[in-house]
């Protein structure tokens, strides 16, 4: 019982870092690191779901992209999910590729 409410402390601690420090990020670094999350979001229901890697990237490669590399990308992050042996809920998913999209861009600069 310790462990959880250390983990969840340290969750809710990360998340309050990570909101601020995505607010030193653009506009557009921000919405780059919410498209990324949202696919690691779909890509991690789409595993728990039983669906294949396979059966995965044929719904990407069905799905509208407003950008050329959204796709390759898109197919990166699904795989990337897919080969981690996280069991995570996809809201947990999406939250850690967040804070950890934003501290990549943070960190570039």
């Amino acid at each position: 019982m310790p462990t959880i409410k250390f983990v969840l402390a340290l969750f809710i601690f990360t998340g309050f870092v990570g909101s601020a420090l995505a607010r030193d990020l653009s506009k557009k670094e921000r919405e780059l690191c919410t498209w990324g999350a949202g696919i690691a979001n779909t890509a991690q229901q789409y595993k728990l779901s039983g669906l294949t890697l396979y059966g995965a990237r044929k719904k990407l490669q069905a799905r509208h992209f407003p950008q050329q590399w959204m796709r390759m990308s898109a197919l990166g992050i699904t795989e990337q999910t897919y080969d981690s042996p996280s069991r995570l809920r996809p809201e947990g998913v999406r939250q850690v590729y967040y804070e950890g999209c934003t501290r990549h861009e943070l960190a570039r600069r």
